[in-house]
């Protein structure tokens, strides 16, 4: 079962550690090519639309609050 997630990544908590990259199953990030204000190359997200909402991005990154996930909701569905 799949979700439209709203994903968020804060580009100066990420460090660049890409557990994201090799954890997501459905390949949603990449490393990007620009560096935030620590000097860390951040993650980016290159395929929103495949993402499941399994949050292992989520949960395998070390650093609080780099990355989020909202859950969007279908207005159509909610009325």
């Amino acid at each position: 079962m799949s979700r439209a997630m709203q994903i968020i990544i804060a580009p100066e908590e990420c460090k660049g550690c890409g557990r994201c990259v090799v954890n997501c199953p459905r390949q949603v990030f990449a490393l990007g090519r620009t560096l935030n204000g620590r000097g860390n190359v951040t993650a980016e997200v290159v395929n929103p639309e495949s993402c499941i909402g399994c949050r292992f991005c989520y949960y395998s990154c070390p650093e609080p609050g780099a990355i989020t996930l909202i859950e969007k909701v279908d207005e159509e569905k909610v009325s």
